[in-house]
Order: structure tokens, then sequence, then C-alpha cells
């Protein structure tokens, strides 16, 4: 949110929270193409075997006080919400610029407003990235105007719902047509499906917030990739997209598109100058 600390470190210290699908993935294109030769470091969960085989000079970690003292000038979150809540005030507080993926733990109001305290207090940057989802640059282009609706809808196989509050919507396995899961806003959605908002969330703070904007949520059993709707009015005009995202193969619940978004944030970051 603002400039970061002073460093004169020529090469930004990049600590990874999470080493799941995405985390990995983060961690081979740094590595391999972004940022080759970093220090990087990762953090994970004590007993965790995330980090069994992982690449040599991964620094790891399981307590967040260590990860501070290897003194990290940037932390990009690839983990769960929790550890928005709980990990990430410190590192903002500490001076560490962090990127956050997990946008759905966002839907709190009362932890948006502790994570900008946070970056304020440390003078740091607080990112957060697109992910599955596009038009985010047009749709707050167009708040400038005013917006009556914005509206998003998520459709996704209906497997890909197991483990979520819809198999008491539905029998997934048992549904032969696109099937109404949730309707609501962003904020219901966020607290209802909190492992499945992340694009809901990042519209909402693209755009007319958490209880302004519409969510629709659909098993279908016609779409074979997880696919996202948005649709856009205001005394600007009106603008749709739909995406179609391929799954990212390590895991089947995330979209590709969300770990090249993490990846071309990062690749924005080291671009910006530092002081």
């Amino acid at each position: 949110m603002t400039s970061s600390p002073a460093s004169d470190r020529s090469t930004p210290r990049i600590a990874i929270l999470g080493l799941g699908a995405i985390g990995r993935n983060l961690l081979a294109s740094i590595q391999s193409s972004i940022l080759p030769g970093a220090p990087v470091a990762a953090l994970v969960r004590a007993g965790s075997t995330a980090a069994h085989g992982h690449a040599p000079g991964l620094e790891i970690f399981t307590d967040t006080d260590a990860l501070l003292r290897w003194k990290p000038d940037l932390a990009v979150e690839c983990a769960v919400h929790e550890v928005v809540s709980s990990v990430v005030p410190p590192l903002l507080q500490a001076g560490v610029d962090v990127i956050v993926v997990s946008l759905g733990a966002l839907g709190d109001a009362a932890l948006r407003e502790s994570l900008a305290a946070a970056a304020n207090a440390g003078r740091a940057r607080l990112i957060t990235v697109s992910g599955a989802i596009g038009g985010l640059d047009a749709l707050a282009a167009a708040r400038g105007a005013g917006i009556r609706l914005v509206r998003y809808t998520g459709r996704k196989p209906p497997q890909a719902w197991l483990g979520t509050p819809a198999e008491q919507v539905c029998d997934l396995g048992a549904i032969g047509e696109a099937t109404l899961l949730f309707e609501g806003s962003a904020a219901d959605a966020a607290h209802l499906y909190p492992k499945n908002t992340n694009v809901t969330a990042a519209v909402a703070l693209a755009g007319v917030g958490f209880e302004k904007t519409g969510v629709r949520l659909l098993a279908d059993p016609a779409v074979s990739k997880n696919v996202h709707e948005l649709e856009v009015e205001g005394d600007f005009g009106r603008f749709a997209i739909r995406l179609e995202n391929s799954a990212l193969p390590e895991n089947p619940k995330t979209s590709w598109l969300t770990t090249l978004s993490i990846e071309a944030e990062l690749r924005k970051y080291l671009a910006w100058p530092r002081r």
C-alpha cells in the first residue's frame, strides 16, 4: 500500500507461504526463469511433508518469527485463508511486502482493516492478484462513472464441489443439468464457500465491494473446465466476459491461470524501483 523500507540488497529475498501445488509451481518458476539464484525460503506447517525433496538451496521454516529473522523482502501467500489472518499481518508490520493469493479471506471486513493497518505500520505493500478472472482493470476503471450491477457466475464440474456445502444442496453425483448451488452477495459466498471464492473476492475488491457484488455458483455437468462469467453495467456502458480455465495439472481444483497471474504479479513487483 505504501513503498517498502530501503534495502541495500540488489536481489530480493523471497518467501513462499505454503508449498502446495501453487507454491511448488511458483518456486520452480522463480528458480528457472523469473529470478534464478535469488534467495528463496518457504514457510510450511510443522510436521508437513510438503517440503520433502525440495529444491536445493531452499530454506524451510515452520515458524513466522524464524522466517522474519531470515529477513525476506517479499512474501507470496500460496496457502490457506488462515495464513492470511495469522502470518500476513506480522510480516507486513515488519516491513515485508506481501502478495496475497487467498483473496477469499478478505471477505472479512475486520481482517481487511487489520491488514491495512499492519501495512501502514510497516510501510509495506499489500498486493492482491487477479487469479483466475480477467477484466478487473475495466471494472476498477468503471467505478469512476458509477456502477449499477456487478454479477459474477462461477460454473464448475460437479466433482469440483466435493467437500463443500454444495453436498448439502444436491446429490453432486446424480445431477444431469446445471444446478444452482448459491446465489447472494460476495460477502455471503466468502463465508459459505471460503475455499471457492478467491475469484469472487477479486471481483469485489476491484469493483463495488463484497456486499454489493452479486454471486451465482453452479455445478454444471456440461462443463469440463472452471468457467468464470462477469457482467458489469453502469453509466460507462456494459461489458461481459467469460473465461474457461484449464485446471493446474497438479491440482484439479485450481485454475492454471491462477498460477500464471501470480507469476505475472511477481514479475511486475520485481520491475518496481527498489530504494
